[in-house]
């Protein structure tokens, strides 16, 4: 069963939407299990401080290495992959999710404030991951972006295991479009190709479709593409 570590400053914030639907379904059917953890249940002074502010000034505040190691320490295995929710991080990407995926556990830190102390990254053999080159108030919205990527790739989870194969980024292309009834609205018919059950012809123009999708707006997928 894959399990999902996620350490977090406001644990009320989890499952959230991952209750919902076939994700809740399969937490309820034990395909997956979720774990929070508070940081702040790591800290060791009657206030609870988890923070404190950076060496050599600046503005903001940081996680501080010691409580946010106690709290990895208390929960972690050795061989467990840990990752840092952060904008320095490496982009995660659809491959990374399918990599995840068929790990038997993750575990994701959320940042707030001005990011954690540097230490604890380099010795707790924490892995840095972005969802995108923008900035969040923290990394709980990151969090559940990740989870969602990767539990939909959990064997059993979507039901039908074909539903993951066709869509957008698992050849490398953007998705085709798709239509369903009625097959004329608003005098816009759905395309003849679709109604021809020639499902070769069919299969050719999805592919054709995809290509000049993601050629016009993704030039980066479209380039690496080609490559491959």
């Amino acid at each position: 069963m894959f399990q999902a570590k996620v350490f977090t400053l406001y644990p009320e914030v989890f499952p959230g939407p991952l209750s919902k639907g076939l994700y809740g379904k399969a937490l309820s059917n034990k395909l997956w299990e979720l774990k929070i953890i508070n940081i702040r249940d790591a800290a060791t002074d009657k206030h609870k401080t988890v923070d404190d502010s950076p060496y050599g000034g600046g503005t903001g505040m940081l996680l501080k290495a010691d409580i946010l190691a106690n709290s990895i320490d208390q929960n972690i295995k050795n061989g467990e992959r840990i990752f840092y929710l952060s904008p320095k991080g490496k982009k995660f990407d659809q491959k990374l999710a399918q990599e995840l995926s068929r790990e038997k556990s993750v575990s994701l830190i959320c940042g707030h404030f001005e990011g954690v102390d540097e230490r604890v990254l380099t010795t707790r053999n924490i892995e840095e991951i972005s969802i995108g080159d923008y900035v969040l108030s923290g990394g709980e919205t990151a969090a559940l972006v990740v989870l969602d990527s990767i539990l939909r790739l959990l064997p059993g989870v979507l039901g039908n295991e074909k539903s993951s194969m066709d869509e957008t980024f698992e050849n490398g292309l953007l998705e085709y479009p798709q239509y369903t009834k009625p097959q004329i609205w608003e005098e816009k018919s759905v395309p003849g190709v679709l109604l021809s059950g020639d499902h070769g012809k069919i299969k050719d123009w999805r592919l054709s479709q995809s290509e000049a999708i993601t050629r016009v707006r993704r030039p980066d997928l479209w380039q690496k593409y080609k490559k491959d």
